[in-house]
C-alpha cells in the first residue's frame, strides 16, 4: 500500500487514484453503514440521495460565488484581420471612428486629433489608475508583441479607450444587475506610442524611456469574451437538483408502496 500511494512518476496516474480512494472512502463508508441497517438497494438509493443533495448545495455556492470548479475566465480577445493598426486613418476604415478625419501632418498633434475624434465618437477614456487600463494594457501589449509589429521594450501605452458592454435588464437603474443576462459587445482600443530607441550598457540601470514624437502612435483592437466562468457550477448544480428530485421521489414512491402493503388485510397463514 505505501508503495501504491507513492506514485509519482504519471500524474495523471496518481490523481486517479487518489480520485478512487476518496470515492471509496467517502461514499463507500456512508454506503456501508446504510447498506447494513437498511439493505443493499434501499441503503444504495439513501446514500445516492444524500451524495445528490450535497452536490446541489455544493454547486450553488460555486455559482452564486464563482468559487469551486470554474470555467475560462472574461479576457481581451484581437478583432479579427482589424487588431494592429499602424496608422491613424485605419480607424475610420474599419469603423472604430463613424467618419474620416483631417488628420495633421505632425505625429503628436495627430494623436491628439484622434483622441478629440474617438471621445466624441463615444469611446470612454479610461485613466490610468483603473485596474480596466491594466488588464486592457496588458492584454494590448500582447498581442502587438505577437504581431511582431513592435518588440517588447519598443513601444508603450499611453491611452485606453473603451466602448460598449451594456447590459440588460436591470431593476433601480444599475444597483440590482444579478437578472442582465443580456449583453452588448464591448471593445477597447489601446493607443502605444514607440520609444526612442536606448543604448544598453552593461552594469548601468536602464535609460528611461523616451516617446519617439517623430512616429505615429499605433492601435491595438479588442474585444471582450465573457467567458463561461460560472457555466460548469450552474451545469452541476441543476443535474444535481434534477437528480436530487428523481431520488426523492423514488424514495417516497417506495414509501407509499409499504404503507399501503402494511395497511392490507393479513392474509391467513397456509398450514
Amino acid at each position: 500500500m505505501s508503495a501504491l500511494l507513492a506514485v509519482n512518476w504519471e500524474p495523471e496516474l496518481r490523481g486517479i487514484l487518489i480520485v478512487i480512494i476518496s470515492v471509496s472512502v467517502l461514499c463507500g463508508s456512508v454506503y456501508l453503514i446504510l447498506g447494513t441497517n437498511l439493505g443493499a438497494r434501499l441503503g444504495f438509493l439513501v446514500a445516492l440521495t444524500g451524495l445528490a443533495g450535497w452536490m446541489f448545495i455544493m454547486g450553488a455556492i460555486w455559482w452564486s460565488y464563482g468559487k469551486g470548479l470554474l470555467g475560462e475566465a472574461p479576457s481581451w480577445q484581437p478583432v479579427a484581420g482589424q487588431t494592429v493598426l499602424r496608422e491613424a486613418r485605419a480607424l475610420s476604415e474599419v469603423g472604430i471612428l463613424d467618419a474620416p478625419i483631417e488628420l495633421d501632418s505632425d505625429p503628436s498633434a495627430r494623436a491628439e486629433q484622434v483622441e478629440v475624434a474617438l471621445q466624441d465618437d463615444g469611446w470612454l477614456k479610461l485613466d490610468a489608475a483603473l485596474p480596466e487600463f491594466q488588464q486592457a494594457g496588458s492584454a494590448g501589449t500582447v498581442l502587438m508583441e505577437e504581431s511582431e509589429a513592435l518588440k517588447a521594450g519598443e513601444f508603450t501605452v499611453v491611452n485606453v479607450f473603451d466602448r460598449g458592454g451594456e447590459r440588460w435588464p436591470t431593476l433601480w437603474g444599475d444597483r440590482i444587475d444579478f437578472l442582465a443576462f443580456f449583453h452588448e459587445p464591448r471593445f477597447a482600443l489601446v493607443e502605444v506610442a514607440p520609444l526612442v530607441p536606448q543604448r544598453v550598457e552593461p552594469g548601468r540601470a536602464p535609460a528611461r524611456p523616451i516617446i519617439d514624437t517623430t512616429r505615429n502612435h499605433e492601435y491595438v483592437y479588442m474585444i471582450r469574451d465573457l467567458g463561461n466562468l460560472r457555466v460548469p457550477a450552474a451545469i452541476i448544480t441543476i443535474a444535481s437538483f434534477i437528480l436530487l428530485v428523481v431520488l426523492s421521489w423514488l424514495l417516497h414512491r417506495r414509501d407509499r408502496f409499504v404503507a399501503e402493503n402494511r395497511a392490507a388485510d393479513r392474509l391467513p397463514a397456509k398450514v
